[in-house]
Formats: C-alpha cells, sequence, structure tokens
C-alpha cells in the first residue's frame, strides 16, 4: 500500500515504534471505497427494521461466545 502511495510512515516517539497514516490519495481511495460499502449496505439490509438487525448481533455473539467455550 505504501508502494502504491496510499499509506506513509509517521515518525514516532521512539524509533521502535512503527506508525502510519492514509496519505491524501489514501483518503481520496477510502472516500469513494466507502460510498459504495455504504450503499451495498443499505440494499442488503433492505426491509430488515433497525431492531432486527441488533438482534441478529446479539445472536451472532452468542454463538461466538459459544464456539469459543
Amino acid at each position: 500500500m505504501e508502494e502504491l502511495g496510499y499509506v506513509e510512515h509517521v515518525p514516532g516517539k521512539d524509533r521502535r515504534e512503527k506508525r502510519m497514516q492514509l496519505t491524501e490519495l489514501g483518503k481520496n481511495i477510502y472516500k469513494d471505497v466507502r460510498v459504495t460499502i455504504d450503499q451495498f449496505e443499505q440494499d442488503i439490509l433492505k426491509g430488515i427494521s433497525e431492531e432486527e438487525q441488533l438482534e441478529v448481533i446479539r445472536i451472532m455473539r452468542e454463538i461466538q461466545n459459544n464456539i469459543i467455550e
């Protein structure tokens, strides 16, 4: 991603610290992709109420907990 110009190194307080941030190009790409993702999410959740979505999230967490235990 760095070679493509999407991210760049940011100096940290410590030499061992490796920090990265989006470049302007990276921010623009992110904004474009975010619009596409938001539209996709709206399309796939059409007709499903917020209450139903929250219930599915709750159930998935319970399933995840059951798998981990």
